[in-house]
C-alpha cells in the first residue's frame, strides 16, 4: 500500500467526521423605550439541555471587544451568555468624553441602568437551552454598578458579581429588596470609590442580612480585569493581570457554587 493512498485514505476519515462544537455567538437587535439595542450571544452547541444564563453588562466604552471576550469565555464554560447593550446600536468607544456623554445618559435617567438591564435579562431568558431558573448577572466597571442596581431592584439572581464597579450604596428599602447572593471583586487601590461609599455599601447589606462578600486585590486600580486598560492612559485606571486571573476564578468557584 503506498504512502500517498494512505494519506489519501486519512484525509478523507478526516472529512466525514462532524464537525468539532464549538462556541457560536450571534448579534440579537432589541428594543427598551424606543431604543434600538444591539446585544452579544454566545452559546456552545455541544452542550444539551437547559444550561443556567448569564448577562453581562460592559464597560463605560461600551459594547466592545472585551466584553464580548469575556461574552465568550463563559459560553466556554457551559453557560449561554449575553452581553446587553447599555448605550444603544452595540456601539462602543475609546473617546472616555463620548464614554462619559454616553455614561451620563444612562446613570442620569431614575432607573434606566436596572430597567435596561431587565430588558437584556429578558432577551437572555428567551434563548433556546437557557435555564431560566438559574441565573445570574456580572459587570465591569459601569456594568458592575448596574449590575448592583439590577440587584438593587429586587431582581431575582442566583449570583451578581460586580468587577471593579463604582460601589454605590443601597437605601434600606433597595437593601430590603435584594433576593440575590453578591460578590464585590475589587482593586485595593481603586481611587474611583470613595473609601465612606464602600463602608456604607457593607453596612446596609448588613443590616439587611444580604449575604455578600468582597474580595480585595493588592496593587490592582480601577479596570483591572481589562488587558487593554493601560492603553487608554487615564490616571487610575490599569490592568493586573494577576488580580484578574484570581478575580475571573473566584467568579467561577461562586457562579458554580450558587448555580448548582
Amino acid at each position: 500500500m503506498s504512502l500517498r493512498f494512505l494519506a489519501a485514505a486519512a484525509c478523507a476519515a478526516l472529512l466525514s467526521l462532524p464537525a468539532a462544537a464549538a462556541v457560536q455567538t450571534k448579534e440579537i437587535t432589541y428594543q427598551q423605550g424606543g431604543k434600538t439595542l444591539k446585544g452579544y450571544l454566545a452559546w456552545n452547541d455541544a452542550a444539551k439541555g437547559a444550561r443556567p444564563g448569564v448577562l453581562v453588562i460592559h464597560e463605560w466604552w461600551g459594547l466592545n471587544d472585551y466584553t464580548k471576550m469575556r461574552t465568550r469565555q463563559l459560553a466556554e464554560m457551559g453557560y449561554v451568555a449575553f452581553a446587553a447593550d447599555m448605550f444603544g446600536d452595540g456601539a462602543a468607544t475609546r473617546d472616555p468624553k463620548q464614554a462619559q456623554a454616553w455614561y451620563s445618559s444612562v446613570a442620569d435617567a431614575p432607573g434606566l441602568m436596572a430597567t435596561r438591564s431587565k430588558a437584556g435579562l429578558a432577551i437572555l431568558k428567551q434563548q433556546k437551552g437557557v435555564d431560566t431558573k438559574h441565573l445570574a448577572a456580572i459587570g465591569f466597571c459601569f456594568g458592575g454598578t448596574t449590575v448592583l442596581q439590577l440587584a438593587y431592584s429586587g431582581e431575582p439572581l442566583d449570583a451578581a458579581v460586580i468587577f471593579h464597579g463604582g460601589l454605590v450604596p443601597p437605601s434600606d428599602a433597595e437593601a430590603k429588596a435584594i433576593r440575590t447572593h453578591l460578590l464585590v471583586l475589587h482593586g485595593n487601590e481603586d481611587t474611583f470609590t470613595k473609601p465612606e461609599d464602600i463602608e456604607s455599601l457593607k453596612k446596609t447589606l448588613d443590616a439587611n442580612k444580604v449575604d455578600w462578600y468582597m474580595v480585595t486585590y493588592a496593587h490592582a486600580v480601577h479596570a483591572f480585569t481589562n488587558p487593554d486598560a493601560d492603553s487608554f492612559k487615564i490616571p487610575g485606571m490599569g490592568y493586573n493581570k494577576e488580580a484578574a486571573t484570581r478575580a475571573w476564578k473566584e467568579m467561577q468557584d461562586f457562579l458554580k457554587e450558587e448555580m448548582k
